[in-house]
């Protein structure tokens, strides 16, 4: 029994079971351990003595346990495989039961599940479909009432009337369908009305040929409109416009108007959490405005440039430029008058203009018109005295003996101009209106003459 325990602790099992154990650095060390690194050739028959004997040594110590426990590890082994076919028995019985609940609920609930989400998508698609066809309808219906509009704008909206008149309300008519096209094709995201029109080619060909080519002639006329605009009768000589000449210019120009109104950019509807009114300009309206003023001061200071040189034709060009201020006062009038209609588009965070005059006045930084008139065209009238009496000559001594007409001449201009026209409201304006516009007029010219 010692002589077994020898046996036994003879052999290092530790090492052979530790997880690391490596044959190659085992076997190495054996070598190392029985010879010299320096000796050449090495002696390998005793470290594969070493290596012989302890395999067999370990081999007959397998072999004498398991001859010992062969009994009760077989016994160990039975009762493990009958404990395992039992677990399998049961486990089989559960999957089975597993199995059978699985398909009835497949067929209840998964099959009509599966068959419901097929339905819904069908579903879903067709009122994809309805909607976007109904808003496909909804353009096109736009589009051709838009189209009668133009006609009628035109003056050929009823072919059996050739000689028809040019409804210059069916400018406000367009105006409001072009809006209504607008709002619609802004409405494009997920369940909007307007979603999806993009890419519908029937919509972008509306877009391309219809609806931005009826805009912009929309605004053309209505430029035109207001580029035509004329009350005043001072340079005809006579007062022979009617009443309903009067009321229909007024009509007209009203329609532009609010054409241009309507149509000009409005901005995006700002975020929930804002507090403070963006600030919002009708553009297109301000900017035709604004170029009716400046065509009228560049004529008006290009001709009286013309007329101080020749000043035989002073009086002639003077009598016009009261005409141009004239009409500038009867579209103030209009202008101050005219209530802006009610935006679709503007978010209502931004508080409408109460009329048309106020922002107009609010970008040229003035209180009047014809006050920004006359100012305005004496700023320029200033200079081109200076260049008339720097070029000396005929015109500078005509024009320097003459002061004393040219200033009468030019002060009539201005209190003549400063009169409303006939069919606009008070025929003479405030004196207090237009004094210092006359003294600003005639200091431009006769202030530049010298003594």
């Amino acid at each position: 029994m010692a002589a077994e325990e020898e046996d036994t602790s003879y052999i290092d099992y530790e090492t052979f079971l530790s997880p690391t154990f490596s044959p190659s650095e085992f076997a190495n060390s054996l070598v190392l351990t029985t010879n010299n690194p320096t000796d050449t050739p090495l002696d390998l028959s005793t470290p594969l003595s070493r290596v012989l004997f302890d395999a067999q040594e370990i081999n007959t110590h397998i072999d004498t346990l398991t001859t010992k426990s062969a009994l009760p590890l077989l016994t160990h082994t039975k009762e493990q495989t009958e404990s395992s076919a039992r677990i399998v028995q049961e486990i089989d019985s559960q999957v089975s039961s597993l199995n059978e609940g699985y398909k009835r609920l497949e067929k209840e609930v998964l099959v009509r599940y599966e068959t419901a989400e097929e339905v819904k998508a069908v579903a879903s698609r067709l009122w994809e479909t309805v909607r976007l066809g109904r808003s496909v309808g909804r353009c096109l219906q736009l589009g051709r009432q838009l189209e009668i509009q133009l006609a009628e704008v035109a003056g050929t909206g009823n072919p059996v009337k050739t000689q028809q008149k040019e409804d210059h309300r069916a400018l406000v008519r367009c105006s409001n369908s072009l809006l209504s096209l607008r709002e619609l094709f802004s409405k494009t995201g997920p369940g909007e009305e307007g979603f999806g029109l993009e890419r519908v080619n029937v919509v972008q060909t509306l877009q391309s040929s219809l609806t931005s080519p009826a805009e912009r002639t929309v605004l053309t006329k209505c430029q035109q409109i207001i580029r035509e605009f004329s009350m005043s009768s001072l340079s005809s000589g006579t007062n022979t416009a009617t009443f309903a000449q009067t009321a229909d210019t007024k009509s007209r120009t009203t329609s532009a108007l609010i054409s241009l109104y309507l149509l000009s950019n409005t901005p995006d509807t700002p975020k929930s959490g804002s507090k403070k009114s963006e600030r919002w300009e009708p553009d297109f309206l301000i900017q035709t405005l604004q170029e009716y003023l400046r065509t009228a001061l560049q004529s008006s200071l290009a001709s009286m440039s013309r007329a101080l040189a020749t000043l035989p034709t002073l009086d002639r060009t003077l009598l016009e430029v009261s005409a141009r201020c004239q009409n500038i006062l009867a579209l103030e009038s209009v202008l101050s008058t005219t209530t802006p209609p009610p935006h679709p588009l503007l978010p209502s965070t931004i508080a409408a203009p109460p009329n048309f005059l106020q922002p107009l006045l609010s970008s040229l930084e003035t209180g009047s018109l014809a006050s920004y008139f006359w100012r305005t065209l004496a700023g320029g009238l200033s200079t081109k005295v200076m260049e008339i009496m720097n070029k000396g000559g005929v015109s500078a001594r005509t024009l320097k003996s003459n002061r004393n007409h040219v200033r009468d001449a030019i002060r009539e201009c201005v209190v003549r101009g400063s009169q409303a026209p006939a069919g606009v409201g008070e025929r003479k304006a405030p004196e207090g209106n237009w004094e210092r516009e006359v003294a600003v007029m005639v200091g431009s010219v006769i202030g530049a003459l010298g003594r």
